[in-house]
C-alpha cells in the first residue's frame, strides 16, 4: 500500500522540489539589500544604522523602517524593523499629531 502524506511522490519518496536532486531552498534564506535603486527609495536615515525606505514587496508598496548592519562592506537589512502596508502607513500618518502630542506630554 502506498504511503500517503504531503510532499510524497508516487514512488513513496519525499519530493525534493526540483528534478536534479538538490535540496529545495530554505525559507529563511538571506536576501541582499545592498542599497541599489531596485531595492527601494531611501527616504531618510534616522541614525547611522536605521533608515526609512519605500519599496515594493510582492507587488505592493511598503514603508520599511529597519536597522541595518555592515557585512563585507555592504549594508544589509537586519531582523529588527517593520514593513507597513499602505493601509497601515495611512493610519500612522493620519495619527502623527496625536503621537507627537503624546510624546511631548511624556517628555
Amino acid at each position: 500500500m502506498p504511503k500517503r502524506g504531503k510532499g510524497r511522490e508516487e514512488d513513496g519518496n519525499p519530493s525534493s522540489g526540483d528534478s536534479d536532486g538538490d535540496a529545495p531552498a530554505k525559507k529563511g534564506a538571506k536576501r541582499s539589500f545592498g542599497g541599489s535603486s531596485e531595492d527601494g527609495v531611501v527616504v531618510c536615515e534616522i541614525s547611522r544604522n536605521r533608515r526609512v525606505s519605500v519599496r515594493v514587496w510582492q507587488g505592493k508598496p511598503t514603508v520599511d523602517i529597519r536597522e541595518f548592519y555592515m557585512k563585507d562592506g555592504k549594508q544589509m537589512p537586519g531582523k529588527k524593523g517593520i514593513s507597513l502596508s499602505l493601509d497601515q502607513w495611512k493610519i500612522l500618518r493620519d495619527n502623527l499629531e496625536k503621537i507627537d502630542k503624546a510624546v511631548t506630554e511624556k517628555s
